[in-house]
Parts: structure tokens; C-alpha cells; sequence
């Protein structure tokens, strides 16, 4: 299939950016989006143009890095997929496809299509950690009984990749849906509870402080999520907040 592409470039987060256009031919629809841009990149080398910047890594929707705003969808058109994960098949010969960067205050552009997503690693670092002994001295998994329910939705809240998503695609670039599925993880687990209420604190004080939005419950996050992270855990985030914030 041959199609148009109005990409994003901008050289860097002080530059004015601007869409420009690129025609791409001979595109399988088995390609993945990536090898797609991959296509785009090797034909602007060859030609002495500057290529696309974007980030990847994995490329097995399992890293979180292909962050991309495709015709004003998180990752593109398909559901439950990262963009790397998105297949040429999802678009017809003839399309013009916007590709965009990730749109937050607290994700600045780095280049075209890459943006800093650090502001989530220090979210971690504020208190996505428990204190129990790693080193080799640890008990058997077997040893502390966890119901089964509340296992499973310590596992489901532990599949947030980080992407950002639910950020791009929230109206107040809110993280609270990272953030919720970070906290439940710990929350629900037996080996959570000793840091629980300054984790909590410690990460919402932080989130705030890099500048994400508030959640005003219009559930864009949770359709947009690769992973499908649930709205109840900002439910479940909010009532450790409260809980915490009680004990002063």
C-alpha cells in the first residue's frame, strides 16, 4: 500500500515544531507500525534527510517505550496494543496518517517523536519499593497465605508498562491511572502494608509535583491502556490516599 504521512518533527523540546509530510510506497499490511517508520527512516538516510526519531525497544508491547499519537489515538486504532503491536493491516492503501508525539506538560519533547517520560520514574522512586530482604534471605512465596482475589488484582495492577497512554489520552494529562495501578500493586499484597501510607503520600506529593493533571473520571485512560489497567485502582488509590491522610 502507498501512504501519506504527516509526522512531527521538532529538533528539540525549545524548537517550534511542525507536521511534515512523507509519502511511504509499497507498504505490506503485515508490516508493524514500527517497521513501517523503520521503511520511512531508511529512505530518508538514503536520501541525506534527517530521520524520524522515536522510541523502542522490545517491540513485544511489553516495555512501554513506543509511545506515538496516531490520527489522535494513544498507539493508534487498534485496542489492547501497544504500537508496536500495531499492524499496516489496521489502515488502507491511500491513507494520509497523523503521527504524533505524546501531548503533557510533564512529558516535554526531547525530538519529534520522542518525549521525556521521566517524570513516571521518579513516581516510582517516591515510593514504588517495599522494604522486605532480597538478598538471598528471603522466605518462601508459599509462607505468607494471600487470597486469591487479591492476588489477582495485585497481578493485573502490576501489568501497567509505564507507557504513558492513559496521560496522552486524558483531557488533564492526568497520571493517576499509572499511579493507581503502581500503589494497588503494593496495597493489596501482605508485603506492601509496611510502607503503604507513606507510599501513597510520597507518590501522589510527587505526581503533583511534576505537573499531571487531576482525574475527573471521564475514563479515557482505561480505553486507551495496552494492558487494560482498570479505573478501580484510582477508586483503590484514593481510599489508601484517604486512609493514609487520616493517621496525620
Amino acid at each position: 500500500m502507498d501512504l501519506t504521512l504527516k509526522i512531527w518533527r521538532q529538533k528539540d523540546a525549545n524548537a517550534k515544531g511542525k507536521l511534515v509530510d512523507y509519502k511511504v510506497t509499497d507498504i505490506s499490511e503485515h508490516m508493524s507500525f514500527l517497521e513501517m517508520m523503520d521503511v520511512l527512516n531508511e529512505q530518508l538516510v538514503n536520501t541525506g534527510e534527517e530521520p524520524v526519531s522515536f522510541d523502542h525497544d522490545c517491540r513485544e508491547g511489553i516495555c512501554g517505550m513506543c509511545s506515538m499519537y496516531i490520527n489522535g489515538e494513544a498507539h493508534g486504532p487498534d485496542k489492547g496494543n501497544t504500537t508496536c503491536q500495531l499492524h499496516m493491516r489496521s489502515f488502507k492503501d491511500g491513507d494520509t496518517i497523523h503521527i504524533e508525539p505524546f501531548r503533557a506538560a510533564a512529558f516535554p519533547v526531547i525530538r519529534d517523536l520522542v518525549v521525556d517520560r521521566s517524570a513516571f520514574d521518579r513516581i516510582q522512586q517516591a515510593g514504588g519499593y517495599i522494604s522486605v530482604n532480597t538478598s538471598g534471605n528471603t522466605q518462601d512465596a508459599n509462607s505468607i497465605p494471600i487470597g486469591k482475589a487479591a492476588a489477582d488484582d495485585a497481578m493485573d495492577a502490576a501489568t501497567c508498562i509505564g507507557c504513558g497512554a492513559c496521560v496522552a489520552t486524558c483531557k488533564n494529562s492526568s497520571a493517576m491511572l499509572f499511579v493507581g495501578a503502581k500503589v494497588s500493586q503494593y496495597a493489596l499484597l501482605p508485603q506492601g502494608q509496611v510502607e503503604a501510607a507513606d507510599r501513597v503520600m510520597d507518590m501522589v506529593a510527587q505526581m503533583d509535583a511534576e505537573g499531571f493533571g487531576n482525574c475527573t473520571n471521564t475514563g479515557a485512560c482505561e480505553v486507551e491502556c495496552p494492558k487494560g489497567i482498570s479505573l478501580e485502582n484510582i477508586a483503590r488509590m484514593n481510599r489508601e490516599y484517604l486512609k493514609a491522610s487520616s493517621k496525620g
